[in-house]
């Protein structure tokens, strides 16, 4: 009886001491661990053999291969970030390199910080979501499209303007469509079916926009290139973009196979 309740509680350290694996490692390999130590446990028990010496033997080579691997997470992520901030670098080359060669590119620094933000952080976003989809496809293509659809967005309406020019202050309004955008995935934790209201939510929004600067300042619709039919054309794309990707988190949540860390 006293050794059974000397199994009973390694294994409940032992379980503990799992959790310190990485999630991924953890979800993987825990539990076939946990069994492995139990029936090994048992064994030496049904043996007369020492037990203490043996677990804290396999606590000892545990807690080296969670250093290893918790050494290898931490490596991973850092080099994707890397990647991510070198292939910035590399896109903002392209217009560096343009501005020697011609008038027609004729970058400020202000522009470069801002673009290089955008990449960046639409490439941060990106590898947060495939790390979360756990090989999920369609929660993969559906945030890769909600991210084109907000860098887009910005960078259109910036260099542009979708209504009128870039200094139209209906542009503005906008902000609040890529607000939403942002505030409900972090409500939604960057879950499915929290992305698909948040997404659902955008589109609408973005589909309001044109309507409301139609209401409100009528002449920046219909009297500045590119017209009532080319402003709604254009907001009728990204507002097909929001919802496709919505569509898309949708089939990831009826796949069920999406972290929810």
């Amino acid at each position: 009886m006293a050794r059974d309740h000397s199994i009973q509680r390694y294994r409940h350290w032992y379980a503990r001491l799992l959790h310190l694996y990485p999630k991924l490692y953890r979800e993987r390999f825990a539990e076939p661990m946990e069994q492995t130590f139990n029936d090994l446990l048992q064994d030496r028990a049904k043996e007369g053999r020492e037990l203490l010496a043996f677990t804290l033997f396999i606590f000892v080579e545990t807690l080296a291969g969670i250093l290893r691997e918790q050494t290898q997470a931490c490596f991973m992520k850092s080099r994707n970030i890397a990647y991510i901030a070198l292939g910035t670098a590399f896109i903002l080359l392209i217009p560096l390199i343009a501005m020697r060669f011609t008038k027609e590119v004729s970058w400020t620094l202000f522009d470069f910080v801002f673009a290089g933000i955008l990449i960046f952080s639409a490439g941060c976003f990106f590898e947060m979501a495939r790390r979360k989809a756990a090989g999920n496809i369609p929660y993969k293509l559906g945030a890769g499209m909600a991210l084109a659809a907000v860098f887009l967005l910005i960078w259109i309406n910036g260099a542009v303007g979708l209504i009128g020019s870039e200094n139209n202050p209906v542009n503005l309004m906008y902000a609040g469509v890529i607000g939403i955008a942002v505030v409900g995935s972090l409500i939604a934790r960057l879950r499915p079916h929290g992305m698909v209201r948040a997404l659902v939510a955008t589109a609408i929004a973005q589909a309001m926009v044109p309507v409301i600067a139609l209401l409100v300042q009528p002449h920046a619709v219909f009297g500045e290139p590119p017209g009532v039919i080319g402003v709604f054309a254009l907001n009728l794309f990204f507002v097909v973009l929001f919802a496709g990707s919505a569509l898309l988190f949708r089939r990831a949540h009826a796949t069920g196979s999406v972290s929810r860390a």
